[in-house]
This record gives C-alpha cells, structure tokens and sequence, in this order.
C-alpha cells in the first residue's frame, strides 16, 4: 500500500493506492492519527484502493468516530464498484460519508 498525503488550508486528503489488509492498515492509522486536530476535513481517496480488509475497515471505524467527536468531517472519494460492495455488505456505507 502507497498513501499520498495533501494539505490544502485545513483539508487533508490521503490518496490510498493498493491493498489496505491486516499488514497495511496500521500504517494507515499511524498517518491518520499522526494528524491529529490539524485539519477540518480528512479526505480518503479510495481510487486506487484495490482491496479492503476487515482490519481496513477498523480503521476507517475509528477514523469516522474521532472526526465526528472532533467536530471535523471524514469523506471517501472515489470509491470503486467493488470496495463500495463491501462498505454495502458491512453496513459502512450508512456512516461513513462517500462522495
């Protein structure tokens, strides 16, 4: 997995290439945590993403749940057909903000 970090005013986007599984997710939540209150907005660009783990999803949980007891937003763009399946299958797709 490859992560791309932007910073636009207080928008973060983290562009996440490849596989997000039990190996890769806790580099994805250290580089979300290491933020910490610094942005408004946390944007997750899933166009690359090719896979998502269970683990991959307890991150985007925990992600989702300090954005919202922060006051900050958390949206996913670019979500393609198959990981927009497993957000479907897991209920994710119900909290989490796609766009």
């Amino acid at each position: 997995m490859k992560i791309e970090k932007k910073i636009q005013d207080e928008t973060v986007t983290l562009a996440i290439q490849g596989r997000l599984d039990t190996t890769t997710a806790p580099e994805l939540e250290d580089e979300i945590n290491g933020l910490g209150d610094s942005f408004q907005e946390l944007v997750l660009d899933c166009g690359e993403l090719s896979y998502i783990s269970s683990a991959g999803l307890r991150v985007l949980l925990s992600a989702q749940k300090a954005a919202n007891a922060s006051g900050s937003r958390m949206t996913l763009t670019h979500v393609n057909e198959e990981i927009m399946e497993v957000f479907d299958m897991t209920g994710f797709s119900n909290f989490l903000t796609i766009a």
